[in-house]
């Protein structure tokens, strides 16, 4: 089996055409006419996660967030850039980001966590533009299966995701029943939620004045970043081992938050 035969099949399932403006997801980096000896997933390219990879002889990287992103003006050792470029380069490997496409997918990112958060009935927050479907957008929103106290929810919020804190406005209503969320940075929906009659909304990234934004609408929650997205893994890990059942496909065991609680 080539690599090409595995990020063509993750092209036909995570539709990097969806991707934003902005965004540089799809196959970055290697020679898909190499055969594959497996591949090993992960939210975020570090060294760490490259050396698990050259340690487990796997030659493709499926990534979250793609690792090249802006533009690469040098690549040297000076730079963590420059020195995953070339130690990837030296040992072979290869690079596939799934990226915005797949947090803009009714069934990826935003999906996933629904799951685990309990929810139903839930629908895209807010559509993506050009898109003639109402599956394909930016976070969503969802029923809880009956109304909960909010301090209650947030308690179930912090379990389900292995929160030690969350980072909350002033809560809006004592109880919630409507919830919407974005997986990674999602300030940019808050007006959204509060339209589609959240009671709740769900984000990681949020500033200072964006809980300010609030104005007793909504209850706004930072979930964190990498800890909203974690499930992404086992999403990316499902869909390869679906498709290629005897294929060698792990978790990486490196991967972890830049962020740490203390």
């Amino acid at each position: 089996m080539l690599i090409a035969d595995i990020t063509e099949y993750l092209d036909s399932q995570m539709h990097p055409e969806l991707q934003e403006d902005y965004d540089n997801a799809g196959f970055l980096l290697g020679d898909p006419t190499l055969e594959c000896t497996g591949a090993l997933v992960a939210l975020d390219l570090t060294e760490a996660v490259v050396e698990e990879a050259i340690e487990k002889d796997i030659n493709l990287i499926v990534t979250h967030h793609p690792f090249i992103f802006g533009g690469v003006k040098r690549i040297t050792p000076g730079n963590a850039t420059g020195r995953l470029i070339m130690r990837l380069i030296k040992n072979d490997l290869a690079v596939y980001a799934a990226h915005t496409n797949l947090d803009n997918l009714k069934d990826g990112v935003n999906g996933i966590l629904a799951e685990v958060l309990g929810l139903t009935a839930c629908h895209i927050l807010r559509q993506l533009k050009g898109q003639p479907s109402p599956e394909v957008g930016a976070g969503m929103i969802g029923d809880l299966p009956y109304p909960m106290p909010t301090t209650a929810f947030l308690e179930q919020v912090k379990l389900s995701l292995g929160l030690p804190m969350l980072r909350v406005s002033d809560m809006a209503k004592p109880v919630v029943s409507r919830v919407a969320f974005c997986g990674g940075a999602g300030n940019f929906l808050i007006e959204d939620a509060v339209t589609k009659g959240a009671d709740i909304y769900l984000t990681g990234d949020m500033k200072y004045h964006d809980f300010q934004r609030a104005e007793g609408r909504i209850t706004l929650v930072d979930i964190g970043h990498f800890e909203s997205e974690q499930f992404t893994k086992q999403l990316i890990y499902s869909i390869i081992s679906k498709k290629f059942s005897n294929f060698a496909c792990f978790i990486s065991e490196r991967g972890r938050s830049f962020v740490n609680y203390m």
